[in-house]
């Protein structure tokens, strides 16, 4: 699958034409805002996680206690290297 790049402005001018790359190209793009991506134009068979879709896979699966304390203290170690995005709007 081809990734690209495009500001939102192009996309809006050329949008029939970057749907119909998505749908017969299979392209992806991602749409920037002042360089910022902030969101994608996908095909609508390619597979997205979500959080929903990951709780639902983590509650099928049966952990060891040993396990589970990994898989915590992995998780928590993440959350701290997350960085919280600015509100632009205050």
């Amino acid at each position: 699958m081809k990734k690209t790049s495009i500001s939102v402005t192009d996309a809006a001018r050329n949008f029939a034409d970057c749907v119909n790359r998505v749908r017969y190209q299979n392209m992806t793009y991602v749409l920037l805002k002042n360089g910022t991506p902030v969101a994608r134009l996908v095909p609508e068979d390619k597979k997205v996680c979500t959080g929903r879709d990951l709780a639902k896979a983590l509650r099928r699966i049966d952990l060891s206690t040993d396990e589970a304390v990994a898989w915590n203290r992995d998780l928590k170690k993440a959350r701290k290297g997350l960085k919280s995005q600015p509100d632009k709007w205050r």
